[in-house]
């Protein structure tokens, strides 16, 4: 008897649970300064009810910062704990670090990050930044458009009940995106689609 493969007990689930779709991933932001602090701020927090309220609201407040650069200005007077409402200097140094990083590669816009995001010496960039793993670095390049698989702890146990398990980081994205585009879905799609489900689960 022939074992399935990974991508084949994950494509089975993915039926199972989810259905065919159509899967519509996050739009995420054209505003520079919400694109890099929910890339720096989401992480294990409430997207919902936490991230998202606190991001429109930055939106409104910081018109100018819709670029890197206008980001970057208003990182320079104003403190983003306060404007975020949110008390987390590790996160805050995070959104910090990114931005110095874009400035210094010329990245301004939605679409230039999208760009330059397709690099992997930028992706190795944004690495070595504190609080920028594997994951953050995908979730940033979904923010921008672009059709990534960031796994988190809902994609794992997502998987975990397919009977995909013991996977490293990449292993896993790998399969993810083999489903997805065995399944003909658009592979931020699939994440998102994945992700909703199983935060609602919770």
């Amino acid at each position: 008897m022939t074992v399935p493969s990974p991508v084949e007990l994950l494509a089975a689930h993915v039926r199972t649970v989810l259905g065919d779709g159509p899967f519509h991933p996050h739009r995420g932001w054209t505003h520079m300064g919400a694109v890099i602090c929910d890339a720096s701020f989401h992480a294990r927090r409430k997207y919902k009810s936490t991230i998202r309220p606190r991001l429109i609201q930055l939106q409104t407040a910081w018109p100018d910062a819709a670029t890197v650069r206008g980001f970057q200005a208003r990182l320079a007077t104003e403190d983003l704990a306060v404007a975020m409402n949110f008390r987390s200097p590790r996160r805050v140094a995070t959104a910090h670090a990114i931005t110095h990083l874009l400035v210094t590669e010329n990245v301004d816009t939605r679409e230039e990050l999208c760009t330059w995001l397709g690099r992997q010496t930028s992706r190795d960039a944004l690495r070595r930044l504190k609080g920028m793993g594997p994951k953050s670095v995908d979730y940033l390049g979904n923010l921008v458009g672009r059709s990534q698989v960031a796994v988190d702890v809902h994609l794992r146990a997502f998987a975990a009940q397919a009977g995909v398990t013991g996977l490293g980081y990449e292993e896993l994205r790998a399969v993810y995106e083999q489903t997805a585009d065995l399944l003909g879905h658009d592979r931020a799609g699939l994440e998102h689609a994945v992700w909703r489900h199983m935060s609602h689960s919770q």
